[in-house]
């Protein structure tokens, strides 16, 4: 019997294909991965832009490697996807060619349209269906501006020649040859436009946000059968089984499946999502209500706080700033200080995320002396992760979550151990780190692993050999930090305004 797993893992940074093996006593393990980077377009400021058709091909790219490296398609029983969420997309549904570049989930450029909904007073009824907010980070907003962007595409859209999805979505799409156009709940629930009570479209959201029903896809559920690949593609029409927006399927991966569990990945921004269990929870603390996973029409439910800026500070300072040449260079110079040196930097490049929701809010550096260098911004931008985590676990306590023991992490920061144990001090937590890194990808083999029969229950791959890194400073230090970051991140506010 096939017994691998072809993974795609489509992120806002590259486009990978793993291959996991479901081993016979159980469990998966990674056999074969191929990764191509994504160039990231910014035509305006806060305006983050995508190519659809280069992650389209990547993707094939990658799957087609993976194939090859691992002995031909025949050994392979399903395909499970995983994806930056909330990334809009629009495309011909005769041709298949997107009809303009995917708006990213980080894009600004919609601030303004919610903005207006909420002063409208919209937000009540958006957060009561939907657990969000109105915030230009959601896909619905996105949507509608692609149809105004595309001349006639609204009209086309209501007479279904035009496709609206998440990346999902898209490469669904892709694969099957257009035969399916389908979204999983989870990238669902993060559009605005998805109730949580039943999993549906409401009408009512799409007419509010003005994106036409007869462009969005069928809601599935994660481990469901989705399609069947256009055999031209890899050589034999593999099903399609399993999908989950990145954060939810690193909820998955970690194993984090029983009420009062909790990850946070840190790659290019940064998600905390904590599980709550079999019904959803209404946030008073600016955390997003969002689904878990839903498997065989059950649901598990969750809170999450998300920043927008954690491996992109580091990225900043390579690239923009120029003062690392490569990432893993920051630990050391930020262990090379004794302190921050009363240097905060707030990492609003494209807004501040949760608690806050300031989507005007930029970049600010405060404390800044003559004695402030290179390594000083190094280790203010690492130490930045540490603050706005413990931000969110707050704004949890503060909706009613008890208080956090063991914090899994996962991502590409993760690698930085200076930044774990600040991570740590600051939270007052343990933190946990699996010795396998890539939970996204995971989490969605473990679904369509689930959806062929391949696996029985989600739990069936144990997480294993954390590094742990357990709280060691002082409380007077900790609040003495705390303080100036707190100041920092009110001098960011008040500078937006």
């Amino acid at each position: 019997m096939e017994r691998l797993i072809l993974a795609i893992d489509q992120g806002t940074t590259s486009t990978r294909a793993i291959a996991f093996e479901c081993a016979p006593e159980g469990g998966l393990r990674p056999a074969a991965v191929s990764q191509i980077e994504l160039a990231q377009h910014f035509p305006k400021p806060g305006w983050v832009e995508h190519d659809a058709a280069e992650i389209w091909a990547a993707t094939l790219q990658t799957c087609r490697e993976v194939i090859q490296k691992t002995g031909g398609v025949g050994r392979f029983a399903a395909i499970g996807i995983t994806n930056q969420r909330e990334t809009a997309v629009i495309w011909d549904a005769a041709t298949g060619e997107p009809l303009h570049r995917a708006i990213v989930w980080q894009d600004r450029r919609t601030a303004a349209a919610t903005a207006r909904l909420a002063a409208a007073g919209h937000e009540p009824l958006v957060q009561a269906a939907t657990g969000l907010i109105l915030d230009p980070y959601f896909s619905a907003s996105k949507f509608a501006w692609l149809l105004d962007a595309v001349p006639g595409s609204r009209e086309r859209a209501e007479r279904g020649e035009v496709r609206l999805g998440t990346i999902e979505t898209w490469l669904i799409w892709k694969l099957t040859g257009g035969a399916s156009h389908v979204t999983d709940a989870t990238n669902a629930s993060r559009t605005s436009l998805m109730d949580l009570a039943t999993r549906r479209w409401r009408p009512d959201l799409a007419e509010l946000f003005n994106v036409p029903m007869q462009g969005l896809p069928e809601i599935r559920d994660c481990a469901d059968h989705l399609g069947d690949c256009d055999p031209a593609l890899f050589g034999a029409a593999l099903p399609i089984h399993g999908a989950a927006g990145d954060q939810q399927a690193a909820l998955v991966g970690h194993g984090a499946l029983k009420a009062g569990d909790a990850k946070i990945t840190y790659g290019t921004g940064a998600f905390l999502v904590a599980n709550v269990g079999a019904a959803p929870v209404a946030s008073t603390s600016r955390l997003l209500g969002t689904l878990g996973y839903a498997v065989g029409g059950e649901a598990a439910w969750a809170l999450e706080g998300s920043i927008f800026s954690a491996g992109s500070a580091i990225q900043w300072l390579r690239d923009g700033l120029g003062v690392i040449t490569e990432s893993r260079q920051s630990e050391a110079m930020a262990q090379g200080l004794a302190d921050n040196g009363g240097v905060y930097l707030v990492p609003g490049f494209t807004g501040l995320g949760a608690p806050w929701w300031e989507p005007e809010a930029r970049g600010t550096i405060t404390g800044l002396t003559r004695d402030s260098g290179p390594a000083q911004m190094v280790r203010a931008a690492l130490e930045s992760l540490a603050y706005q985590t413990r931000d969110l676990l707050e704004a949890l306590e503060r909706d009613g979550a008890p208080k956090l023991q063991v914090l899994k992490v996962d991502g590409g920061v993760t690698a930085n151990a200076f930044a774990m144990q600040f991570v740590a001090d600051i939270c007052e937590v343990v933190v946990e780190r699996p010795a396998f890194q890539e939970m996204t990808a995971l989490g969605a083999a473990k679904l369509a692993a689930l959806g062929v029969g391949l696996i029985t229950d989600l739990e069936d791959h144990p997480v294993e050999a954390p590094a742990r890194w357990t709280p060691r400073m002082g409380s007077d230090e900790r609040e003495r930090l705390l303080k100036g970051w707190r100041g920092a991140v009110k001098a960011a506010i008040i500078a937006a305004q």
